[in-house]
């Protein structure tokens, strides 16, 4: 009964026989049968029938709990630990509830729970009293032990029950299990074995027969065995020949596990590989730091991010230390390292062995591109160009090298810039010197077109073009020439900044000041190169020293010496120093060439023409220019040089090295001097070719005055304040260490400067004269109008003699304007010249001035008489033929008419005093008193020339007509022309007797009504001759 009862307990896997309710656990089914799919139990419903106890039955795969109150894991795997337990020590009914009231995530995490429940394998006694029992007594806790002792003793007591009440089935099984140990064991033996009771021999018999068919024919046979062998029995049997009943399947076990190798084998080895990744990982994990040291380096190096790198070598270093010092340790205490250590030790070194060739590696490409200055960036570039240097000399320092940096830049820099300082300048001199032949050798403007340029200071809206002042041609060599100049001596982009900023980093690192940001390497190793030596301080004073002269006498070489005869740099290639040389240094410098200087080696341009030309001494001065462009360049020119000179004096070394600041003063002096002699030169051959200027158009200011003294004023004063600028150079700004550099003008120069100055005004004047003498026409082939025409009645236009472009058309009017120009010159101009040059250059030229007076009152006599000359023999012809003449005595006793000898004169000196009133109205007094003079002469020799005495008649007539004469021209009458009238009443009274002298003092009244009579029927064309009233 009591087997019956435990049977249906175990089947429908249930506490007791006559439940009272539905048991939780089975709430919950297996998925195999309640969580199919719908569609699979639909399926079976119609193939199966289930019991109504259907979910009480186990099957016997089924290893459900039989603990009540047992869980399932998440994997599925029920186990015997209960959700709760009461209390072992009989405090509480629930555990799991003394948990949560302190406030133990035991619902959440089942591992902690366990820890506290006693059915558990990981109890712990330890936590378990000082969580739920923290605040209890000693008494509870003795309390509790008596308990739990009760607990266990009762428990023991169910076991004894228990093994009371099922001892026969225990006796049973264990004869059982040693009747089937004996039967396999005693299988195959030759001696038979006593049976067993029959009911038990069946049993054993049917198992028996049931293993050995399975075992004989079943899947994992050996191939060959079909069939049993004849110790077929003693191949089971349980002894060691048989491998104690395995020796049957031995074999196809074998045969299972090579197919499951060579199935499962790499898919099992893949497991056994991944535990070695895992724990290779785990050790690259531990030894993170030491692996990504080498990559991180590399990475820092690309990116150029030195900090980076010094904090990762600085890491480095610190990893290979501590390697040595447990090296060391093992070493001198004799403990054989460990594995980890050992792996940590090689992995260290060879870490440190990358870092060292990458720190190497770096070290020289870095010494590389901080001595090869070209490879840094340029100083023009900003404030990264400037710091990059900084900042290879710092990460060399902070690595530690042996030589030192800043003395290896300093030195670097040194010898790029004298290389620099060489080639820039021989290009330079080349390229102006290919443009110098291009231009000598190519035809001159011709000077027509050539003068036009003279006249842009002279003209307002012209004189600040520059592209006014010379041919497009020598611009573009003076362009040329102050680029290259610029080139060498800006203070900004030029040579000179360079080599400024050079002594500047070099004293900032002479005074220490650079070396306060800088490292001083790792324990201090690179302090050492923070202090440079005195004799490295000597070194790099005599270097500045020797750049600075090199650039001196280059400029002076460019200033003082001839034009260069050979230009073959430009093409021809230079050898190859070293191997390394790349092609691009093959040739010569700057590379990349301008298509103006870019010629067939086998064709150069010719050397320039040896003409006796001023400008074929100067290398700097472009044929055929002008001295307008050349000041206005060489200004520039000049204010470089000597700014450079300031700026180079300026350096602390040079103060106190007076022999490089004579050299500067001596490039100072010499471009001067040879900028003013250049200047000069072409001044003069300005002014020999300025009265070309001269069109005779009318001056818009001075309708007397053409345009040319003006244009020659503006030009002298341009070119007076240009010199004056070459040679005191007041556009340098003067330092306090450097005032005694730019010294005032030699006397040589300031003599050469006087002298030219004078002459360019004598050859104006003197070119004037011969052009006003000279034929003035548009057409040098048209003659000159006679004397004659030009005196006729028809040379009166109202125009005054102008052309339609508002030119002199007539040689005399010409000479009028020019004597009139003239007369300006001496009053005006050349005082304003004088004065202008005194005040520039401080310099009284009194004797000068006198001498320029003087030769302006011949030039102005010497163009007065080539003016007067035809109007004087032309009147002295009127009156002489016409006093002489057999029909100038009057044929009646009281003449009342005048000859006609006198209006012709009269006309005549109307047609003269138009052209002067037109022309040159200051001329008009002295010119028609001059010939009033030589009218009245010519009375006098008329009057002698006559052999007979004169009649009463005659007496009227010659009173009349001179009386006409002089009544007309009151106006202009001089001492010398009143004298010369009492000369001819006397001749005329030595010629007559007493009786017509006193008949004439009888007949002056009436001759005074007669000549009044004719002054007015004459005063429309004599009215010219009238003094002009002035109105109030």
């Amino acid at each position: 009964m009591i087997s019956d009862e435990h049977t249906l307990l175990n089947h429908y896997n249930i506490t007791e026989l006559y439940p009272t309710a539905w048991p939780e656990e089975k709430d919950q089914s297996d998925a195999s049968e309640d969580e199919q799919p719908a569609n699979q139990t639909k399926g079976l419903a119609h193939s199966r029938s289930k019991s109504r106890y259907s979910a009480l039955i186990r099957s016997a795969s089924d290893r459900r709990s039989l603990v009540p109150g047992s869980e399932k894991t998440g994997d599925g795997v029920e186990n015997l630990v209960q959700k709760d337990e009461p209390d072992p020590l009989g405090g509480s009914d629930s555990v799991v509830r003394i948990l949560k009231q302190k406030g133990l995530p035991v619902e959440e995490d089942q591992r902690l729970r366990n820890r506290f429940l006693l059915s558990s394998t990981t109890f712990s006694p330890t936590l378990y009293l000082s969580q739920v029992h923290s605040d209890a007594s000693t008494q509870s806790l003795l309390r509790g032990l008596e308990a739990l002792s009760k607990s266990i003793d009762q428990k023991s007591a169910s076991l004894k029950v228990l093994v009371e009440s099922n001892f026969e089935r225990f006796v049973r099984a264990k004869t059982t299990i040693d009747n089937v140990y004996a039967e396999m064991r005693n299988q195959g033996a030759e001696s038979a074995v006593s049976e067993a009771p029959r009911a038990r021999s069946h049993i054993t018999s049917r198992g028996s027969a049931h293993f050995r068919k399975s075992s004989a024919q079943g899947p994992f046979s050996p191939k060959g065995v079909d069939k049993p062998l004849p110790s077929d029995k003693k191949k089971h049997a349980l002894v060691k020949e048989s491998d104690y009943g395995v020796q049957g399947i031995k074999a196809p076990l074998i045969e299972v596990a090579v197919k499951a190798e060579e199935i499962w084998g790499p898919a099992l080895g893949g497991r056994e590989r991944e535990d070695k990744l895992r724990s290779a990982l785990a050790s690259v994990e531990q030894s993170r730091g030491i692996f990504e040291v080498s990559p991180n380096l590399s990475s820092c190096i690309k990116r150029r991010d030195y900090e980076g790198l010094v904090g990762e070598y600085r890491k480095a270093r610190r990893y290979a230390e501590e390697a040595r010092a447990t090296a060391n340790q093992a070493s001198s205490t004799r403990i054989p390292l460990t594995d980890p250590q050992v792996y940590q030790l090689v992995i260290t070194a060879r870490m440190w062995s990358d870092v060292e060739t990458q720190i190497d590696e770096f070290k020289r490409g870095t010494w590389k591109r901080l001595t090869n200055v070209e490879a840094l960036p340029a100083s023009s570039s900003g404030q990264d160009a400037a710091d990059e240097p900084m900042a290879l000399i710092g990460v060399l320092l902070d690595l530690g090298v042996e030589d030192n940096p800043i003395s290896s830049w300093l030195w670097s820099r040194y010898d790029y810039l004298k290389a620099k300082i060489a080639a820039s300048f021989e290009r330079s001199r080349v390229e102006i010197e290919i443009l110098r032949r291009r231009l000598a050798n190519a035809n001159p403007l011709p000077s027509r077109t050539a003068v036009n340029y003279l006249e842009g200071p002279g003209d307002s809206k012209l004189h600040e073009k520059t592209q006014q002042l010379d041919n497009p041609a020598v611009l573009e060599l003076w362009d040329l020439v102050c680029g290259s100049v610029s080139n060498l001596l800006s203070t900004s982009g030029g040579l000179l900044s360079e080599i400024i900023e050079f002594w500047d980093n070099a004293q900032a690192f002479i005074d220490g000041k650079v070396q306060r940001t800088l490292p001083i390497g790792l324990d201090g190793q690179s302090r050492k190169h923070h202090r440079l030596s005195t004799d490295e301080v000597k070194h790099l004073h005599n270097g500045l020293f020797e750049l600075i002269e090199m650039l001196r006498d280059d400029i002076f070489a460019f200033f003082a010496e001839p034009p260069i005869e050979d230009v073959s740099m430009l093409y021809s290639p230079l050898p190859p120093t070293t191997p390394n040389t790349p092609k691009s240094a093959v040739f010569a410098p700057f590379a990349h060439q301008d298509s103006r200087f870019k010629f067939d080696a086998s064709n150069p341009p010719p050397p320039s023409p040896k003409r006796g030309e001023a400008w074929e001494d100067f290398a700097f001065w472009p044929p055929h220019a002008n001295a307008l462009g050349g000041i206005h360049y060489l200004e520039k020119v000049i204010n470089l040089v000597g700014g450079a000179a300031m700026e180079l004096a300026s350096l602390r070394p040079v103060s106190s090295f007076p022999k490089v600041q004579e050299g500067l003063k001596t490039l100072i002096n010499g471009a001067r001097e040879r900028c003013v002699s250049a200047v000069a030169a072409a001044w003069i051959r300005d002014a020999e070719m300025f009265h070309l200027t001269e069109t005779f158009a009318r001056s818009s200011e001075r309708r007397d005055l053409t345009k040319m003294p003006g244009y020659f004023l503006a030009y002298e004063n341009a070119v007076l304040s240009g010199l004056q600028k070459l040679a005191y150079i007041p556009g340098v700004t003067s330092k306090a260490s450097s005032t005694i550099l730019i010294t005032p003008p030699t006397s040589t120069t300031l003599k050469l400067v006087r002298g030219d100055f004078t002459r360019t005004i004598y050859v104006l004047l003197s070119d004037m004269v011969k052009d006003a003498q000279a034929s003035s026409s548009s057409s040098d082939t048209q003659s000159l109008q006679s004397m004659d025409n030009a005196m006729s009645l028809s040379a009166l236009t109202i125009d005054g003699g102008l052309d339609t472009s508002g030119h002199a058309k007539s040689q005399s009017i010409r000479l009028v304007l020019t004597m009139s120009n003239i007369k300006h010159f001496q009053a005006d101009l050349v005082p304003q010249l004088v004065t202008h040059f005194e005040t520039a250059f401080s310099l009284k030229i009194p004797e000068d001035l006198k001498k320029l007076k003087d030769a302006l009152s011949q030039i102005e006599a010497r163009l007065f008489k080539a003016y007067i000359t035809a109007p004087t023999e032309k009147l002295s012809s009127l009156v002489y033929t016409g006093i002489t003449s057999p029909h100038w005595v009057p044929t009646t006793d009281r003449p009342t008419e005048l000859r006609p000898y006198v209006y012709e004169a009269l006309l005549l000196l109307v047609c003269i005093h138009t052209e002067l009133a037109t022309s040159a109205p200051a001329l008009l007094p002295t010119v028609i008193s001059y010939l009033f003079e030589q009218i009245v002469t010519a009375f006098l020799s008329a009057f002698r020339a006559r052999t007979e005495r004169y009649t009463l008649a005659a007496l009227m007539q010659a009173t009349l007509d001179v009386e006409f004469v002089a009544s007309i021209l009151s106006q202009y009458t001089t001492a010398a022309a009143s004298e010369l009238q009492n000369q001819v009443y006397q001749e005329l009274d030595q010629r007559t007797d007493n009786s017509a002298r006193v008949r004439l003092q009888n007949e002056l009244p009436e001759m005074r009504a007669i000549l009044k009579k004719l002054r007015e029927g004459t005063r429309g064309e004599f009215a010219c001759f009238k003094k002009q009233r002035v109105r109030g």
